[in-house]
């Protein structure tokens, strides 16, 4: 309970007023007053008294519950030396919505001597304001009886994302930790991190820890949950993508028993301090879409980096290009869509748009700060799911009746240096050139270009905005989507009301840019299913993993010095300029290697072939060039393409006709060798006797099909004993038919292009 006599003091640093604890907006300047809610992680019964002022700004709530009285003051943060403890909370920052983030530390006196103690910011909490309490949010397993099938499958299967970054960072213990696990709503979320001991868990004990959760799960699904737990305990899923698979089966089960209704309106303004507007979005600005009747919803924000050699030439360019792409993707029937593969359609699309800046800049022979780029940010609803994919610091908000979330991590220096474990994030973007970008789209090759592609179950009523910095800067988001946004989601307003008040609140508290808004309606009618879904365990799955918190961005240009956001090169920050020893040895062999590689191309392309070396000791045979294997099914690789002798079936009344080309995305391992030495993943491409495909910016989709028959997959997983079976013939000299369709743009390297 909070104490009545305490105040909050506003952080306008020109004001400072002290408000009642009950107050939204300071009662002197109207600022919006920020209530920092953190948890405090010590070894003691209690960190104070309720009530008690600790520090002179931390208000203690509860034992652990702390409230910041003064928002406006950087909290203290520990020395760099003291980082190594934190680095689990810093590295998993792409994971905030789950895992609570640093957000300073509290010395206390203890005797003669002080404690640190760690404050973590954003814990899961249960907030009335009608009568100002706060409470701690429930444990998962007693609030597991209480939902629906739906959200009790949705909280395993982000507990199933998160279990193998979380093992990478020493701390899955903190999963199987009842006390520790906690809701909010639709989301699982974790009050600390409980750090590994000797070894790490492992998935059979997942499996222990979700079967005492059987009895209380849905009748619909708690055969599922039972044979799923049994299946970890077993080793039958021996993967967290495995895992993955089986609950996403089980998700898209319950979603034939919930109907959504999706509506998406956009908003671009130049702003009052800019001759031109470099943003650019999808829908047009003012339009409003509603799925049904569309067939397909899908919201774009695009800010232009380039000023005016070109920042709306790139952000324009971007959303055309992703609209073909995408288009094409949303005519697979849901049934057939492969989530993860989807998400890789959805960055390779970015990776084309990228492409396609990129050429037009080396086309118009654009260098350094002269090269136009863009960021972007956007929303693809499928079913129940909601696919956000962005590049730079446009971002995406989640608003619940629960919270505003941001789900997007910018990809800027601050966020960098947390994910590296360097700095606290609150630290970080003090320092010079923190919203400095490292990566946004046509600064480079796609090669070096590293799209975040993310989706999240939807199991209740939610809006999601996309934002370009006119808005999202100085945190204004998170000060008005109470005031402005969540008033939707009570039938209050309506959202093309809410994106005209963003705008305006964007250019009368901010200003300093170009605006641009989507507001992406989401709401959901469910039923509980009377069927029983039943658990599918496959003998392998084949599946993309992204770990976040190691993956490295390689943007190597220079924005537009006139522009707010600039593209810097990556590079380590001054305080960790030297590498360690382990890494030189690698990185000079990398180097030497490359160089080599680059050489021998450069003699091939002069003379058609290898260079001849002279050996003192033995010349007979000097012209003598290795010959490639030929190809077989046992040394299949990425890129073959074969066409099938055979018809193939795949279940499900489909198969595969005879004549039909196949190009091989993934050759993967079987965890049961007895169905085969691997499995592969490929691309279905045409079929000369039985299909011509139509003409399309995807090649990977075909739109025409035989009459009286089923589409085809665009994707399909066959076993070696499969291929082996049937029959295929591995095509070589013939022309591969997955690229004649439609080559996609390649930015064409230059000498005087950027590395």
């Amino acid at each position: 309970m909070e104490n009545d006599a305490a105040t909050l003091y506003c952080p306008n640093e020109n004001c400072q007023a002290a408000n009642p604890l009950t107050h939204k907006f300071c009662q002197r300047c109207s600022t919006p007053l920020p209530k920092n809610y953190l948890w405090a992680v010590v070894d003691s019964p209690s960190v104070g008294s309720p009530g008690e002022i600790l520090a002179d700004r931390y208000l203690v709530l509860d034992k652990f519950l702390l409230l910041d009285t003064k928002p406006g003051l950087l909290a203290l943060t520990p020395e760099l030396d003291n980082l190594q403890p934190l680095r689990a909370y810093l590295r998993l920052i792409p994971y905030r919505l789950h895992v609570p983030q640093v957000y300073g530390v509290l010395f206390l006196a203890d005797g003669p001597s002080q404690r640190e103690i760690l404050l973590l910011e954003k814990p899961p909490l249960l907030v009335d304001d009608t009568i100002q309490q706060v409470h701690l949010g429930s444990e998962l397993t007693t609030a597991w009886r209480d939902v629906t099938s739906m959200r009790q499958l949705n909280w395993l299967w982000q507990i199933a994302h998160l279990w193998q970054p979380l093992v990478s960072e020493g701390v899955a213990s903190s999963l199987l930790d009842s006390y520790v696990l906690r809701v909010e709503g639709s989301l699982v979320r974790l009050l600390d991190l409980r750090f590994d001991l000797a070894t790490s868990p492992e998935l059979p004990q997942l499996g222990e820890f979700w079967q005492q959760l059987v009895r209380d799960a849905k009748p619909a699904i708690a055969e599922f949950v039972d044979q799923v737990s049994l299946s970890l305990i077993q080793g039958e899923i021996n993967s967290t993508e495995q895992l993955i698979g089986v609950l996403d089966g089980g998700l898209a089960g319950l979603g034939r028993s919930q109907t959504p209704t999706i509506k998406i309106i956009t908003k671009t303004d130049t702003g009052p301090s800019r001759q031109r507007n470099e943003d650019a979005c999808s829908p047009p600005s003012g339009t409003l879409v509603s799925k049904p009747p569309q067939p397909t919803a899908l919201a774009i924000v695009c800010d232009g980096i380039g000023g005016h050699e070109g920042g709306n030439v790139a952000s324009n360019l971007a959303i055309e290009t992703i609209q073909q792409q995408v288009q094409q993707l949303t005519k697979v029937p849901y049934d057939h869509i492969d989530p993860s593969l989807l998400l890789d359609d959805l960055e390779r699309a970015v990776a084309i748009a990228n492409d396609k800046i990129s050429q037009r800049n080396d086309a118009e022979n654009r260098q350094g700060r002269q090269r136009m780029g863009t960021t972007l940010v956007m929303a693809l609803p499928v079913a129940h799911e909601m696919y956000i994919t962005h590049v730079g610091d446009s971002r995406a908000y989640w608003i619940t009746r629960h919270g505003c979330y941001q789900v997007t991590l910018d990809d800027d220096v601050a966020s960098r240096e947390v994910r590296l474990g360097y700095a606290i994030y609150r630290e970080a973007v003090q320092q010079s050139a923190a919203g400095s970008l490292v990566q946004a789209l046509g600064m480079g090759p796609s090669t070096s270009l590293h799209p975040t592609s993310t989706r999240f179950m939807l199991d209740e009523d939610a809006v999601f905005l996309l934002t370009s910095d006119g808005l999202s800067d100085f945190d204004r988001v998170e000060e008005y989507w109470e005031t402005e946004i969540l008033p939707i989601l009570v039938g209050e307003t309506n959202i093309v009301n809410v994106a005209d008040r963003l705008v305006e609140i964007a250019n009368t508290k901010n200003g300093h840019d170009n605006v641009t808004v989507a507001l992406v309606h989401y709401q959901v009618q469910y039923w509980e299913p009377e069927i029983t879904i039943k658990a599918v365990i496959p003998e392998s799955y084949s599946a993309k993993t992204v770990d976040f918190t190691s993956r490295a961005t390689d943007a190597t240009l220079l924005g537009s010095p006139n522009h707010k956001t600039q593209v810097i090169p990556e590079k380590e920050p001054v305080k960790t300029s030297s590498l360690p020893l382990q890494w030189i040895v690698p990185l000079i062999f990398v180097v030497a290697a490359g160089a080599l590689g680059l050489f021998v191309k450069q003699l091939r392309s002069q003379s058609g072939q290898f260079p001849i070396f002279s050996n003192p000791i033995q010349t007979l045979n000097p012209t003598i060039e290795a010959t490639p294997a030929p190809r077989s099914l046992a040394n299949l690789d990425r890129g073959w393409v074969i066409k099938t002798n055979n018809d193939i079936s795949l279940g499900n009344n489909q198969s595969l006709p005879r004549g039909t080309f196949l190009e091989v995305i993934e050759k993967k391992s079987n965890p049961k060798p007895t169905s085969g030495n691997f499995s592969v993943s490929m691309r279905v491409c045409a079929n000369k006797s039985t299909q011509t495909p139509a003409k399309t910016n995807n090649p990977a989709v075909i739109t025409s099909v035989p009459p009286n028959s089923k589409p085809l997959p665009t994707r399909v997983l066959l076993d070696f004993s499969q291929l082996n079976r049937f029959g295929v013939v591995l095509q070589s000299d013939e022309p591969n038919p997955c690229r004649t369709i439609t080559q996609p743009p390649v930015t064409k390297p230059t000498e005087t292009s950027p590395t």
